[in-house]
């Protein structure tokens, strides 16, 4: 049998028109890849082909360096903006230390922004290193061009889903939560896991791997590899989407292995609904599936949840950094 292999879609007529009839085909492209995998591949982004490599550059010459020198820009000096390196075996998955260190950064909030005042969780300012100088202003081209391409496939799958281009403008990102990471995995082994089982909790991530490789994506009780091309972007949903869509579209199982035998790099950007954004269910045809949370990896159901985004995604990631927010809690919030 043939190994399955992940579409692979140009998306150049979503960012031209999103309402032109060739969006229309590509966004039914992307309704076959959610419904059937919940990950898909895509060209056609318009992202400076320069910056992955100097991103790469400067990224592996941030983790080369002593953990001292790293721990300047360490997660606690980030506070409650939860901002920031943490070293390998800092973040956890189902408990479990991933064999992965990396650098944490989001939005750039001012010390006024009102969130910021409050001390609301995630909402903050970058933390970045000395050096590379250059890092800093590579990271804020790369999540303002990522976010943008991550928008105009939000557009896609609202039309594929038969609703107006602009329903996620509309209802869950005029204020969107963007997350970036990038992710250091030193060269491991076959018993050995980057990154565990999980989902993402948000709506969409836009991810770009280096040519290490060793992302994994579950397609019912098999595992297939994502292998890495030059230029090529791997988007998958979250567990907003399968909410939104009432098991409609799947939240799908990943994990990363890193047998290559060198450091691997990853950026994922997280595309999510905005914080105080209570997520509805979508005004869908027809009947959604039956809700099987054993289906999921963690056994529950994100069809029963309710609330805000932002209270979902401070729940999921202090489960990441326990000892984080437990040094956090007693920490006043500013004036």
């Amino acid at each position: 049998m043939a190994v399955p292999v992940l579409p692979l879609i140009d998306i150049a007529p979503l960012l031209a028109d999103p309402d032109s009839q060739a969006s229309a085909i590509v966004a039914r492209q992307i309704d076959d890849a959610c419904r059937d995998l919940g990950f898909f591949r895509v060209v056609g982004h318009g992202i400076d082909p320069a910056l992955q490599p100097a991103l790469e550059v400067a990224s592996h010459s941030f983790f080369d360096r002593p953990e001292g020198a790293k721990a300047a820009i360490a997660m606690e000096h980030g506070g409650r903006a939860w901002r920031g390196w943490f070293p390998v075996g800092g973040e956890l998955t189902s408990g479990v230390p991933d064999q992965k260190e990396g650098i944490y950064f989001g939005s750039n909030h001012s010390a006024n922004h009102p969130r910021v005042r409050s001390g609301v969780p995630l909402h903050g300012k970058n933390l970045f290193p000395a050096e590379p100088a250059d890092l800093e202003p590579l990271v804020e081209s790369w999540i303002d061009q990522v976010a943008h391409v991550g928008l105009a496939i939000l557009r896609g799958i609202a039309r594929g889903l038969e609703l107006a281009p602009q329903w996620f403008d509309d209802n869950l990102v005029s204020d969107p939560t963007v997350l970036f990471r990038i992710f250091h995995y030193p060269p491991g082994d076959d018993a050995t896991w980057g990154v565990g089982e999980h989902t993402d909790y948000g709506l969409l991530t836009v991810l770009a791997q280096d040519e290490c490789g060793g992302l994994q994506v579950r397609l019912d009780d098999d595992w297939i590899d994502v292998p890495p091309e030059q230029g090529v972007f791997v988007c998958n949903l979250g567990d907003m989407i399968e909410r939104l869509t009432e098991g409609r579209y799947r939240s799908t199982v990943h994990r990363v292995r890193n047998t290559s035998g060198r450091s691997r790099l990853s950026f994922p950007l997280f595309l999510d609904p905005s914080w105080d954004a209570v997520v509805p269910v979508m005004p869908l045809a027809g009947s959604p599936p039956a809700d099987d949370p054993a289906r999921r990896w963690d056994g529950s159901s994100v069809r029963l949840w309710e609330g805000s985004y932002g209270h979902y995604l401070t729940t999921k990631v202090a489960r990441v950094f326990p000892a984080l927010v437990a040094s956090m809690h007693d920490e006043p919030a500013q004036p």
